[in-house]
């Protein structure tokens, strides 16, 4: 996919931070769109701010990406409206921070709703129709945590880690079965996003704390330059795409360190996090 003029693009959790900024970024580069987000008043927004970049169609849904029923039905609704789909963002995503040995199943299953199931929705219903555009991409956004892990983040963890792995193999399956469909893994590091705002942590951990010691030490990236990255990633039909200077560090110090950058991290986890607070 060398240019998004006429492409209809999909992408989910649009309310947004990143999955905002990529749909205005679409709609400059000539793309249709279909947005969607839980939040109806973020979406208007994006919708309003698509319009004004020169979207010339936009779709928008609430949709819970971790309702197959309600995703099989809005993927039916778009492709109905469109007749076709050339780009889908499955970028809905959400934050779970505390010790496994603290955290409520309930949030648990939460969190691998939206993460791994939502991206395997996006990616299952969309993927027959990405292969009958002729000319498809599909982008997932796993995380710098899907590279490595961290203290605090092991739900989090689990479920960028699966979105690597779903995402890596499809890929292979395209290029086996000669699809004409790009797959792309998104890796961003710390982008300025109300994720660590608006995630859930565990009784005991210092969700406010937390959060703004991820906004004001973490969070380094725009959501804009982040989307700029993404999409030039996909025009190159890069298989995997880091986002940020800390993701790009974090990842070679994961492969150099071997196994044993878990110590390091630990270690430094524990001089540098404030008390009552875990990585985000």
């Amino acid at each position: 996919m060398k240019s998004f003029e006429d492409k209809v693009a999909v992408v989910t959790g649009a309310g947004s931070g990143i999955g905002r900024a990529l749909a205005v970024d679409l709609a400059r580069r000539g793309a249709l769109l279909a947005i969607s987000d839980v939040n109806d008043d973020g979406l208007a927004e994006t919708v309003d701010l698509v319009k004004a970049a020169g979207a010339r169609e936009v779709r928008s849904d609430h949709l819970d990406v971790a309702d197959r029923a309600a995703f099989t039905a809005y993927a039916e609704a778009v492709v109905g409206q469109f007749g076709r789909v050339n780009l889908v963002v499955n970028n809905a995503g959400v934050s779970l921070t505390g010790d496994l040995v603290d955290l409520a199943y309930e949030d648990m299953d939460w969190i691998v709703g939206i993460n791994f199931w939502g991206v395997t929705h996006g990616t299952k219903e969309f993927l027959p129709h990405l292969i009958a555009s002729g000319d498809g991409h599909l982008v997932n956004i796993s995380s710098l945590f899907g590279l490595v892990s961290m203290p605090g983040q092991s739900m989090y963890n689990a479920a960028k880690y699966a979105v690597r792995g779903l995402s890596e193999a499809v890929r292979e399956e395209m290029l086996v079965a000669g699809h004409p469909v790009g797959v792309t893994v998104v890796h961003p590091g710390g982008i300025k996003t109300g994720i660590a705002r608006n995630g859930r942590y565990s009784e005991v951990e210092d969700g406010a704390q937390t959060a703004r010691f991820f906004d004001e030490k973490l969070a380094r990236m725009t959501p804009e330059k982040a989307a700029s990255v993404i999409l030039a990633g996909v025009e190159k039909d890069k298989a995997r795409v880091l986002v940020g200077l800390d993701a790009h560090i974090v990842h070679q110090l994961g492969k150099i360190a071997g196994s044993r950058y878990q110590d390091i991290v630990a270690n430094r986890a524990k001089r540098l996090m404030p008390p009552g607070t875990k990585v985000v």
